[in-house]
């Protein structure tokens, strides 16, 4: 088997329960809570969570089969959820158009780490699928 195998075999991206349950819910969390009436803090709380949920998955996967983009939009989720739940504590000011900056932000970043690495240094590192 190749190391390119290895690592697809390990990818959690190649189940689509787990990229609906790691990804697709928390971004469905992030749109309902950016529409709701809810507070700030609560907003804040939700943004950071779902960040969170998908940050770790990248972090894990990255770690675990050496998906390229993983190491890039893992840590940027997270440095977005401790932005979100700064901004909904109200220790960040952002403006009154706060919530449209993050989730600009959030969905320009997040597109841009999955896409332009994979195409500059390919889909997975080949030294992690040494390790089996």
């Amino acid at each position: 088997m190749s190391e390119a195998d290895l690592c697809a075999r390990r990818d959690i991206l190649k189940d689509p329960r787990l990229v609906f349950a790691l990804y697709g819910l928390p971004t469905l969390a992030l749109f309902a809570a950016g529409d709701a009436q809810i507070d700030n803090l609560w907003r804040g709380a939700v943004w950071a969570a779902a960040c969170l949920v998908m940050g770790g998955a990248c972090i894990a996967n990255a770690l675990n089969c050496g998906r390229v983009h993983c190491y890039l939009t893992g840590p940027f989720a997270v440095a977005m959820a401790a932005t979100a739940a700064l901004y909904g504590a109200g220790l960040l000011p952002l403006g009154r158009d706060g919530w449209n900056l993050l989730g600009l932000v959030l969905m320009v970043g997040m597109a841009a780490l999955i896409f332009g690495p994979e195409l500059l240094f390919g889909k997975y590192r080949a030294s992690r699928s040494a390790r089996a």
